[in-house]
C-alpha cells in the first residue's frame, strides 16, 4: 500500500506522523471519506468542498490547493492501482507542543490512504439494519458544529459503544433539544406514506450521498420534506433509511426492538438504493 505523506508517496510501513501532532494529540484537524466507483472517484468536487469548508470553519490552513490534493488522491489510486476504492484524505493540524494553542502547530499534516472496501454492511442491505437510539447526544451545533468533519469524532464512537452494547447494527442520535439528528456515520431519513422526511442540517452532517439521494428522489418524483422529528415519527414510520459515503444507502427494519413497516427494506428505499447505484456509474472525477 502507497499512502501520500505531506508531498511524498511512501509505504504504509514508512507513512509515520509525530507524537506530538496535534491530530493525534486533540483530533484536531479535518477528513473527508470518498469513493472511487470502476475508475472514477465519486462527487470529489463537492467532498474537497465540504473538507476545505470544514477547515476553514475551525482556522486550518490546508497547504496544498483543491486542484493538488485532487491530482494526489488520483496519484494514490493510480500507485495502488485501485479503479474501486475508499479514499480518506486527512489534514491534521501538525506538530506542536503539549499545550492547546494552534498557533504552535507551524506545518499541517497531509495524509492521504485509499483501500479496497466493499459495501460496509455486507449482506444487510438485503435483510435490513437493526438499529438503537442512543443516549448519547449529539453534539451541540454552538458547540461543536456538525458540519466540521473533524477529526475528534469521539461524539460518534460513544454512540457506536452504545449501540454494540444493546446489540444494534447502528446508533441513532438525537440533538440536545431532543430533535432526530443522524446515524453514528449517516445521515438519517423516514417515509411515511410515500414521502421522504429528513432532519434539517444543523444537528447533523450536510452528506455528500444525503444529496445525491435527494436528487435521486427528485428525478423519480418522490416527494421530500425537510423538518424536525421525533421518535414518534421514527416509530411509526413505513420505512427508514440512512446515508453515507462507506454506507452508501442502508434500509433500517427495526428500531429499539420495534418493526419498521413488515421489517424488511421498503419500496422506496429499494428505489433509491439501485438509483443511486447507478449514480456512482454514470459520473466522476476520472482516476487516470
Amino acid at each position: 500500500m502507497i499512502i501520500y505523506l505531506d508531498g511524498t508517496y511512501v509505504p504504509r510501513e514508512e507513512a509515520k506522523v509525530s507524537v506530538f501532532d496535534h491530530g493525534l494529540l486533540y483530533g484536531d484537524g479535518v477528513f473527508e471519506g470518498i469513493r472511487a466507483y470502476g475508475g472514477w472517484i465519486f462527487r470529489l468536487e463537492e467532498h474537497l468542498d465540504r473538507m476545505y469548508d470544514s477547515a476553514l470553519t475551525i482556522d486550518l490552513a490546508i497547504p496544498i490547493s483543491k486542484l493538488e490534493m485532487t491530482e494526489a488522491i488520483r496519484e494514490v489510486l493510480r500507485r495502488n492501482k485501485l479503479t474501486d476504492a475508499y479514499i480518506r484524505p486527512i489534514v491534521t493540524r501538525g506538530v506542536g507542543d503539549l499545550g492547546l494553542d494552534p498557533r504552535k502547530c507551524a506545518n499541517p499534516t497531509v495524509i492521504i490512504i485509499a483501500v479496497e472496501w466493499g459495501a460496509m454492511y455486507g449482506d444487510l442491505y438485503e435483510k435490513g439494519l437493526t438499529a438503537i437510539t442512543v443516549s448519547v447526544r449529539r453534539n451541540a451545533a454552538a458547540a461543536l458544529p456538525p458540519n466540521v468533519k473533524s477529526l475528534n469524532y469521539l461524539n460518534n464512537i460513544l454512540a457506536k459503544i452504545e449501540a454494540n452494547c444493546k446489540g444494534g447494527d447502528e446508533a441513532i442520535f438525537f440533538d440536545t433539544n431532543g430533535y432526530l439528528s443522524e446515524g453514528s456515520g449517516d445521515n438519517i431519513f423516514v417515509v411515511k406514506n410515500g414521502v421522504i422526511v429528513t432532519p434539517p442540517t444543523l444537528n447533523n452532517l450536510r452528506g455528500v450521498t444525503r444529496n445525491v439521494v435527494l436528487e435521486c428522489a427528485a428525478d423519480l418524483g418522490i416527494s421530500v420534506i425537510e423538518r424536525n422529528m421525533g421518535y414518534f415519527d421514527l416509530y411509526s414510520a413505513d420505512e427508514v433509511f440512512v446515508t453515507g459515503t462507506a454506507a452508501e444507502v442502508g434500509p433500517i427494519v427495526t428500531i429499539d426492538g420495534r418493526k419498521i413497516g413488515n421489517a424488511r427494506p421498503g419500496p422506496v428505499t429499494r428505489q433509491l438504493m439501485s438509483a443511486f447505484q447507478a449514480a456512482t456509474r454514470s459520473s466522476g472525477t476520472p482516476i487516470d
